[in-house]
């Protein structure tokens, strides 16, 4: 996606930083106003904590409500992955002969629209496994692993003598290392919670290395932008 910003060096930290705060700053003040409508033993024993601070706001309905706002907010996270999923494919298809399938640019849409379809395929494979607790488990978690291993990646860039970043963060390297140690610490948390659904999404990831050592051997390439 960064590819295909205008101005990203300058655009897209910026973006993060402000995009980062708000959604910070929303969800801290959600908390502060469920833990001022709500008892402290409510919170931390509801599974719909949204829904019951609406409830005791509202009345009766307020929770229907709180509810359909949260199944509609869905539809913007959906949005994103869509939108940023196949063209993590497409720009590793761009640099791998093997993988050239992968790489193609829709003639009108401009859309990487194999990446599309792949991502829909496995996306329903991975919703066929079980429910939505399973799902999370097995898979999402082990994202923070990766959320980890950038902020790692991050401080050995800076450490090459040619890297030139493109803004430059205060707080380094304390942030990104803080940062990975706490990533670290919610992977591992959730692995030792669920042991084997952890270790289902571990198998997971794992599946990949194949794929990684392929890719290594293969000669890079570049296609067109989507």
């Amino acid at each position: 996606v960064a590819g295909e910003t205008e101005g990203a060096r300058r655009t897209i930290p910026v973006a993060l930083m402000i995009g980062t705060a708000i959604v910070t700053a929303c969800y801290v003040l959600l908390n502060v106003v469920y833990l001022y409508v709500l008892p402290l033993d409510a919170v931390m024993t509801s599974t719909r904590v949204a829904a019951d601070a609406a409830d005791a706001v509202l009345g009766s309905g307020g929770g229907a409500l709180m509810s359909a706002l949260v199944v509609f907010s869905t539809f913007g996270a959906l949005a994103g992955i869509v939108l940023l999923g196949p063209r993590v494919y497409f720009s590793m298809a761009s640099n791998y002969r093997w993988l050239t399938w992968l790489s193609v640019v829709h003639p009108e849409y401009r859309t990487p629209h194999r990446a599309i379809v792949l991502q829909a395929v496995w996306t329903s494979a991975l919703v066929a496994t079980g429910s939505y607790r399973a799902l999370f488990t097995r898979v999402v978690y082990t994202e923070w692993i990766f959320f980890a291993l950038m902020a790692v990646g991050l401080m050995a860039a800076r450490r090459r003598a040619d890297y030139m970043p493109a803004m430059r963060v205060p707080g380094y390297p304390l942030v990104p290392a803080l940062f990975a140690v706490v990533a670290t610490a919610i992977a591992i948390d959730r692995l030792v919670s669920d042991p084997l659904d952890g270790l289902i999404g571990l198998g997971l990831v794992a599946a990949g290395l194949p794929v990684y050592y392929l890719s290594r051997a293969q000669p890079g390439r570049t296609t067109p932008k989507a």
